[in-house]
């Protein structure tokens, strides 16, 4: 899609060119809330609850997005910004700019195609997708779509391990090249949108296929799910979290892949540091969107602390309120190696399926490479916090 050659801003201009040449807008808004807003008008109220909810009152979401303007960027003239590089590697995997897909389970909720259209969508842009354990489709259909595109894959750690086992030789057979363990969801948060409406889909057998067809989860049922779906959502239910992990259990991770490992869901320095002594080569500074925690910190506050901790030791993420590219410059600024993008392309995926969801992660890497450039910077290992000030 791009190359130092053809800067990811360059998709402005084949938008003004359509729109002067041939008379074509864009497809769907480019303005990230009136886009929110037509795919809320889009959906039913129980998946658009489940995707854009949060816990509680929603303020660890509004926190979320409090954080990012505490931090304005300032930006530097005359300093060559014409040839200019986004590209970055992190934990092994190549990275054409700093950015993920973040796991988002049930995309089937979005769009018929969910998760295939969403890794179609990482391979025509070359953003690599986390997937979720709790996809609509399996990990080895989602690698599939995702082409030679690098994947990581997301583990919610079952309460049985030959499950956990199980689910991380597929993922390396499948070719995913890093381990995201999700540490902020051993209970499910209270989320109102979601308790509204009564709607949880995975216990109508929505987002739960990686467990059905597992050959570990199915050897623990009494019949096939074909023969007893609800004994099989049952234990589905039973082993999808596990409250009862400690960092000693991280250990059997480490045994159990030589992939990358990373920590999804830190918040505090001294989690991180625990997270550098078990043996981890990564942590994502996230509150799970704000859909876990209410009156949490936002995710943003937590980041300089840190990357200050670990920094030097761990490859440090950030996840949960991106919602453009001036964010993403700002969370890079403060440390973080690369970013991971939530709900913004669940919107283009409800409104465009495919390239709804290509169309979001050009405008954000245009709009990051626009922002590093018109801040001063030539490549993004030339950001670092002298890009900001602190506001009021």
């Amino acid at each position: 899609m791009s190359s130092p050659e053809i800067p990811f801003a360059n998709y402005q201009y084949e938008i003004y060119l359509r729109g002067s040449m041939m008379n074509q807008r864009p497809r769907r808004p480019l303005d990230w809330q009136r886009l929110e807003e037509q795919a809320a008008a889009t959906l039913a109220r129980g998946p658009w609850g489940y995707i854009a909810g949060g816990a509680g009152r929603g303020d660890t979401m509004r926190a979320n997005q409090a954080a990012f303007d505490r931090w304005a960027l300032s930006p530097r003239m005359l300093r060559d910004v014409a040839q200019r590089s986004t590209a970055r590697t992190v934990l092994g995997t190549p990275l054409p700019a700093p950015v993920l897909l973040a796991p988002i389970g049930v995309q089937t909720l979005a769009h018929p195609d969910g998760e295939l259209a969403t890794a179609r969508a990482s391979a025509r842009t070359g953003v690599p997708l986390v997937t979720s354990s709790a996809s609509s489709f399996t990990f080895e259909e989602i690698a599939e779509a995702s082409g030679d595109t690098p994947r990581w894959y997301q583990l919610y750690w079952p309460k049985d391990r030959t499950i956990a086992t199980s689910f991380i030789r597929r993922a390396e057979a499948a070719g995913y090249g890093a381990l995201v363990v999700t540490l902020d969801t051993w209970l499910l948060g209270w989320r109102p949108m979601d308790l509204d409406e009564g709607f949880l889909p995975f216990l109508w057998g929505e987002g739960n296929v990686n467990y059905l067809q597992d050959p570990a989860f199915r050897a623990l049922l009494a019949a096939p799910p074909e023969e007893d779906m609800q004994a099989a959502i049952g234990q589905f239910a039973f082993q999808f979290s596990n409250p009862a992990v400690t960092w000693e259990d991280l250990a059997f991770l480490r045994e159990t892949t030589e992939l990358p490992i990373v920590l999804k869901g830190i918040l505090r320095a001294d989690d991180a540091l625990l997270a550098a002594e078990h043996g981890v080569d990564g942590v994502i500074v996230s509150n799970h969107g704000g859909r876990q925690v209410d009156g949490a910190i936002g995710a943003l506050a937590a980041l300089p602390e840190v990357v200050d901790a670990v920094g030097d030791r761990l490859e440090v993420l950030f996840d949960s309120g991106i919602r453009g590219g001036s964010d993403a410059l700002k969370a890079l600024a403060l440390g973080a190696r690369a970013v991971l993008l939530g709900r913004p392309y669940m919107w283009g995926l409800a409104t465009g399926g495919e390239d709804g969801v290509v169309d979001v992660v050009r405008s954000l890497l245009a709009e990051l490479d626009l922002a590093m450039a018109l801040t001063g910077h030539r490549t993004i290992d030339d950001v670092d916090r002298s890009a900001l000030v602190a506001t009021p």
